[in-house]
């Protein structure tokens, strides 16, 4: 199979590549193409994966290196050219960042100057990186259809589900986001209750949600829901990331575990004055270290893997800083790097028919048909998988993923409350995805201001104004 990376320069391709190189993925992915607009990210990355340790589950020496467990490690190309990296691929992986990581700065401090939440994905901040990111992403969904056209897309580009939505309309089923947030909450949540989970199997679990707006709401084991008695032990909260996040009293009345970037939300005034305190923002503290690193990186010979595994742990360590305010460590468990390397190549696994896979994914909110009641397989209904949002609507649900894609499961009916707050966010990701597509400047300031986090039509247009400084492309996106 071959594999194509865009946005092949990114930070975290050395870890899709060692997850290719050995274990459970070994053997799965004969090339591995990195496409990138910038060849000194390229140099940079290619670097690292010529320096990983045989330890890290490749022989040293390279990537095109003979093993000695004889799966051989993917051939690795790098290419600026998109048409050339597409052409002939299986699978692509997407994971792109228009604007680089000064971008993000623009994201999170255009917001935070209005004294709003400026966050890299979450409220004003992730409206502002899809406006810029979709139409990058159509320009390659609508590339793979001509070099491409039976290949798959997984997407990890963010905001994840409204650059999967965006990209339904071109590719279809063929599109798949991922996240690794929802699903690392869930085995940690497992973990803690003394259940740990099997990789590729959600059997007992009950999540529903958005891209980063989700909760855990069952957890069975045999018929016995343990999440109750979960969220009424504070030591076992104590234990794993999401359930130090919140107050164990709210998590006991609320009765589900938030996904953690609820934390902005249910917490949302303390996550803004302890952002506004830092001394940096998050994407400025990225910035800087990879400003730094990738030169580093590209001429350090043998050393460039420990340069960047150091800067990963460090990144990592660094995640959710504003929300941890009394010194807290990340554990071992936090810092593994993500994760969602592993969900991307369980799901390429199961769609190259190498056995199906129980992961949470976004993908439309469409129930599939029952293939016994004479349905083809892989035909849907127009019943949706959370009762409560459009069928046709990207959500993030567990799925079983098989050769026909990611068929997502019946989940129960959300609460009042929760229901309230997917409906009125998905309002705002179907609005950005319209200003996106079809350059509807209204559609963006209505984006903007309708988002629980601003919920002002006021800051809603000055949102927009100043993001507009900051990105000048969005102006000829409006004349399009």
């Amino acid at each position: 199979m071959r594999l194509m990376i865009a946005g092949g320069g990114g930070f975290r391709v050395p870890l899709v590549y060692r997850a290719l190189a050995s274990g459970a993925f070994a053997g799965l992915v004969s090339e591995l193409v990195l496409f990138d607009v910038d060849p000194a990210r390229l140099r940079a990355i290619n670097a690292v994966l010529h320096a990983m340790p045989e330890s890290d589950g490749r022989p040293a020496g390279g990537p095109t290196a003979g093993p000695r467990s004889g799966v051989r490690p993917p051939a690795v190309r790098s290419t600026t050219s998109l048409p050339g990296a597409l052409a002939g691929t299986d699978l692509v992986f997407a994971a792109i960042r228009p604007g680089g990581t000064a971008g993000r700065i623009h994201d999170e401090r255009v917001a935070q100057d209005l004294g709003l939440l400026g966050q890299e994905t979450t409220g004003a901040g992730g409206i502002s990186y899809a406006l810029r990111t979709i139409p990058e992403m159509l320009d390659l969904a609508r590339q793979m259809r001509e070099f491409c056209p039976d290949a798959w897309l997984i997407n990890f580009t963010n905001p994840a589900g409204m650059v999967t939505e965006a990209l339904l309309p071109v590719l279809g089923r063929k599109v798949i986001g991922i996240c690794d947030s929802a699903g690392g909450l869930v085995h940690r949540a497992a973990r803690a209750a003394g259940l740990p989970l099997p990789d590729g199997r959600l059997d007992g679990v009950g999540y529903f949600g958005l891209n980063h707006l989700g909760w855990l709401y069952r957890l069975e084991s045999g018929s016995q829901d343990l999440l109750p008695g979960l969220l009424s032990d504070p030591a076992a909260l104590s234990t794993f990331e999401e359930g130090r996040l919140f107050p164990q009293p709210f998590l006991k009345e609320l009765g589900i575990l938030p996904n953690e970037y609820l934390h902005y939300y249910y917490q949302r005034d303390s996550a803004t004055a302890a952002m506004r305190a830092m001394a940096q923002t998050r994407g400025e503290s990225i910035h800087h270290q990879q400003a730094e690193l990738y030169p580093r990186l590209a001429s350090a010979g043998p050393d460039a893997y420990t340069l960047w595994d150091a800067a990963r742990r460090s990144r990592e360590e660094g995640y959710l800083a504003e929300a941890r305010t009394h010194g807290e460590q990340r554990d071992e468990d936090d810092l593994a790097g993500g994760g969602y390397e592993r969900v991307a190549l369980a799901v390429m696994r199961a769609l190259a028919g190498a056995g199906e896979a129980q992961l949470i994914l976004n993908t439309p909110n469409t129930l599939p048909s029952d293939p016994g009641g004479g349905a083809a397989p892989g035909s849907t209904t127009t019943e949706p998988a959370i009762p409560g949002l459009p069928a046709d609507a990207v959500v993030e649900v567990p799925c079983t993923v098989t050769p026909d894609g990611a068929l997502p499961l019946p989940q129960s009916a959300p609460g009042a409350e929760q229901l309230t707050l997917l409906r009125r966010v998905k309002e705002v990701e179907r609005l950005t995805v319209r200003a996106a597509t079809h350059g509807d400047r209204t559609a963006a300031v209505d984006a903007l201001s309708r988002h629980p986090l601003v919920d002002s039509p006021v800051f809603g247009a000055k949102l927009l104004a100043g993001y507009e400084r900051a990105f000048p492309a969005l102006l000829e996106l409006w004349r399009r």
